[in-house]
């Protein structure tokens, strides 16, 4: 019964933080039709706004709240001013790129001032805890809950009751037609832009609090938990993601209870993947609501893509091949392995996200797949290392294809998402089935690279082998979208509607696709795991799905030589500022926001 009342007690009050953040994202979705990436980094900075209120200023509680609150709006009228509205009228999915940006530029300066290390952000409330039963509760547990209930109050009251709220409901229905009444939609999203960042940043110093613990990457886990409790909802539904987060809490705290820790976010995902699949308009959504607009085509911006004759493609593709009798440097030909490795990456994101329009965020995961594949069939069934590596992809296109179709049938920005917790839950599978991953530990020991018995040890010789399956994989993946299959997946992306009254299958040609990206994306993890020997489920995260999405933005969606191009750009131009490494997240940040804004359809233009 004790142990029934905590965990009960502690999930409220997680819910009651999570809802903190949902409120905020469903506020910024009712109005801008916009899943903010960026929420969970103001969320982190308000954390680091505490710290320096309490740590360093010591001020008392309330002014450390106000301070948070502030500073969190402040941010949150700010990227909406310099980084959303210039994108206003753009593409759809602009604005989304573009908080992914904005997120990886916060995160990384906040590390680069903080440093990564965690910091302890002490409660400013009294430690005492009083019974309740068997159970107990404390003054911060309380103090959470009431800022929760407290916060909610003055939202609805502010939406109910005030000229603004109005404003604010109005342009949520329907921005048009505000704008036409003569509502300023500008103003109304820089106050529901600090509105929602103040919550954010409330929610992250009472994260801090609660747990004694902040640090630079916490803003991710953040965002994705909002995105549940919000989407369980309905997503711009403010209600719902209220009462969506204190379902997710209880979820949660029951789940850790019987499972472990390890688990605790296995669930969240898990439930955003069942609600996505059964009720992708929320489960407080009416059964006859429209499903939401495609986001597929819109970002593939008009342009006349750059086509190389033959002759300059064999041209550039025999100097990479004699590069290592010219170059000796092994640092320099290492860097450029990795670049083919991610060009296979990048290679295998452009096809779905390129050609058939369906916008992927967990691409990691199926190198994930591939890699703990290839070196599983290695060290445990001794199969030749050529032989797993060709098996690994085999594996990875069929189980990639598996998880990725109940995604299928969903549109908008829903497919992004799912995606995306598709991705955490490889990985956190992967961390968890100990049986059969090794957990935590990793995978050690994986047999080095060879090939008919001769082992590539050799810079040079691990070299030519990427450079040779990335051609390789570059011209089957030509063919493919030359034949009546490309034409198929561009119909899906321009228009799924008109594309299935021409009876072209759905479900059969995106399987297809995804099937083709596992294998290729499982080909590069495989690589990836035996050159290196070592991987773990951290090996292979959610900032490679981001990077392999600025790659082939940078090189022109759906453009094959686009994506080899903008693997090399992103991984070996910044080679030769090697003194600057710790930049290179924010780099890869700034690159993102400046191609949405100026060049969205890349250097060599989208196909």
């Amino acid at each position: 019964m004790t142990s029934f009342f905590d965990h009960t007690i502690n999930g409220l009050i997680i819910g009651n933080i999570y809802g903190l953040v949902a409120v905020g994202l469903a506020l910024i979705f009712g109005v801008s039709n916009l899943i903010n990436f960026a929420h969970g980094s103001v969320y982190m900075v308000g954390a680091y706004i505490g710290w320096i209120c309490v740590a360093t200023l010591g001020t008392p509680l309330p002014l450390t709240l106000l301070a948070v609150m502030a500073g969190c709006a402040l941010l949150g009228m700010l990227i909406e001013r310099v980084g959303l509205r210039p994108l206003h009228g753009a593409a759809r999915i602009a604005p989304l790129l573009a908080t992914i940006g904005i997120s990886f530029v916060l995160d990384q300066v906040v590390q680069l001032i903080f440093t990564p290390d965690p910091r302890a952000l002490p409660s400013q409330l009294p430690t005492w805890r009083m019974q309740l039963g068997t159970g107990s509760i404390g003054a911060l547990d309380l103090f959470i809950a009431a800022v929760g209930v407290g916060s909610a109050a003055l939202l609805y009251g502010f939406l109910r009751f005030t000229r603004l709220g109005w404003a604010v409901r109005a342009t949520a229905q329907d921005r048009d037609a505000a704008l036409q009444m003569g509502v300023d939609v500008n103003q109304v999203n820089q106050v529901v832009f600090a509105l929602a960042s103040a919550l954010g940043g409330l929610s992250g110093v009472l994260v801090g609090m609660y747990f004694n613990n902040i640090f630079p990457a916490m803003g991710f886990q953040a965002t994705l938990k909002g995105f549940v409790a919000e989407l369980i909802g309905g997503a711009g539904n403010v209600p719902g993601a209220i009462v969506g987060s204190l379902l997710l809490g209880l979820v949660e705290s029951y789940g850790v209870a019987l499972l472990g820790t390890s688990y605790r976010n296995l669930f969240a995902f898990l439930i955003l993947i069942a609600v996505l699949v059964w009720r992708p308009n929320g489960i407080f959504s009416s059964s006859r609501q429209a499903p939401p607009e495609p986001l597929t085509g819109t970002f593939i911006a008009p342009s006349k893509p750059l086509l190389l004759p033959r002759w300059a493609l064999a041209t550039a593709s025999g100097v990479a091949l004699l590069l290592p009798l010219v170059v000796r440097d092994s640092y320099i030909l290492q860097t450029l392995a990795n670049a083919w490795l991610y060009g296979m990456l990048a290679l295998s994101l452009t096809l779905v996200a390129g050609t058939v329009g369906q916008m992927s965020l967990g691409h990691a995961g199926l190198l994930a797949i591939g890699g703990y594949a290839s070196a599983l069939l290695a060290l445990d069934l001794g199969l030749p290392v050529a032989l797993a590596i060709v098996l690994a992809g085999v594996i990875t296109a069929g189980l990639g294809t598996l998880l990725v179709f109940p995604a299928f049938r969903l549109r908008g920005h829903y497919v992004a998402i799912a995606t995306l917790a598709i991705g955490e839950i490889v990985s956190l599978v992967i961390l968890n089935w100990e049986w059969l991953t090794r957990g935590p530990i990793g995978i050690s020991a994986i047999p080095p690279l060879s090939l008919f018995g001769w082992e590539l040890v050799d810079t040079a010789a691990i070299y030519w082998l990427t450079l040779l399956v990335v051609i390789g994989l570059a011209l089957l993946q030509h063919r493919l979208t030359r034949h009546h299959l490309g034409r198929a997946l561009r119909a899906i992306r321009d228009d799924d509607i008109a594309a299935r009254a021409y009876g072209i299958g759905l479900n059969r040609y995106k399987g297809l696709a995804f099937t083709v990206s596992g294998f290729v994306a499982g080909i590069s993890g495989a690589i990836t795991a035996h050159m290196y020997s070592y991987i773990n489920h951290q090996t292979f995260d959610t900032q490679i799905s981001v990077l392999a999405l600025t790659m082939v933005i940078l090189g022109g969606m759906g453009n094959i030589l686009g994506a080899i191009v903008g693997a090399v750009a992103l991984i070996g131009l910044p080679e030769l500022f090697r003194g600057f490494a710790e930049y290179r997240m924010l780099v890869y940040g700034i690159v993102l926001l400046l191609l949405v804004r100026f060049r969205p359809q890349g250097l060599l233009g989208t196909v």
